[in-house]
């Protein structure tokens, strides 16, 4: 291990170490090396939360739930019913504030239940790069983020993970399903399914790194990275693809050639004010 990455590394377990802690869990990168780190200074003084919502992939909560039986973690399942706020649901770009503030007030109750005062998340500094209006929430309910604090960004966060022999040190990004939808296109939970039937019917077919963005309930974008697009539209897979999106009721499939990048939804934020936080 590197000297500053070292150095992050025991920042991180003193900020860790102070007391008690709920860690916000959703099997990812970032909250596994959270919780990895915190099971380590805490040991049981520590406790792992997942939220449970049409939002959440079914294989995400059965990857998150193997991941804190191998880290020997107590882990609490809670349902959040951020499809019963309008807010939420009529997705306008202040939707993940709305959904961090459902997710952020649940856990509040849970550490106030176990009697612990501290909640984290896996906040890291690349998120400051991005429009995060659910970092908002998390200030609202004082929930800390000792990844940023401790000055990681994601590409350090993959290499201390890898240094400690973590399994997801190079799993690609999740995110929330309600992110595959354009601003102003309201969140139904059969959107929600189509969604995630469609990523992973491309999952199945060999591809990790991907998003499905629909733009209506007949038109899905397909993002992978550039250097999978002759896979993707070689004769065989392709007819899958179309043949499974169109049972799905997709009618127009397409691939967008710009790739795979994370949050581009929020492109079209760009320039208007709101991508800077003025909201």
């Amino acid at each position: 291990m590197d000297k500053d990455l070292a150095q992050k590394y025991e920042k991180l377990k003193k900020l860790l170490a102070q007391e008690d802690l709920v860690v916000a869990y959703s099997g990812g990168v970032d909250s596994t090396l959270l919780l990895k780190v915190a099971q380590e200074v805490l040991g049981d003084r520590v406790v792992a939360v997942t939220a449970l919502s049409p939002t959440y992939p079914e294989d995400e909560l059965e990857f998150a739930r193997e991941m804190v039986r191998v880290l020997g973690v107590k882990h609490i399942l809670i349902t959040s019913q951020e499809l019963e706020d309008p807010g939420f649901v009529e997705n306008s770009p202040l939707r993940c504030y709305h959904c961090k503030r459902e997710l952020f007030s649940k856990l509040s109750q849970v550490a106030q239940e176990l009697g612990i005062r501290r909640v984290a998340y896996g906040q890291n500094l690349d998120d400051l790069t991005d429009y995060r209006p659910g970092h908002r929430a998390a200030e609202e309910f004082q929930v800390c983020s000792p990844l940023r604090e401790g000055g990681f960004n994601k590409e350090e966060i993959r290499k201390l993970s890898r240094e400690l022999g973590l399994p997801i040190w190079d799993r690609p990004q999740q995110a929330c399903l309600s992110s595959r939808f354009p601003y102003g296109l309201e969140i139904t939970e059969e959107r929600l399914e189509k969604v995630e039937k469609a990523e992973s019917l491309l999952r199945s077919l060999g591809f990790t790194q991907l998003r499905v963005r629909i733009h209506d309930d007949y038109t899905a974008r397909i993002e992978v990275p550039p250097s999978e697009f002759r896979c993707l539209i070689e004769s065989e897979v392709r007819s899958q693809i179309v043949e499974g999106f169109r049972k799905l009721g997709f009618i127009y499939i397409s691939l967008d050639l710009a790739g795979f990048r994370s949050g581009s939804a929020n492109e079209v934020l760009m320039g208007s004010g709101i991508s800077q936080g003025r909201v």
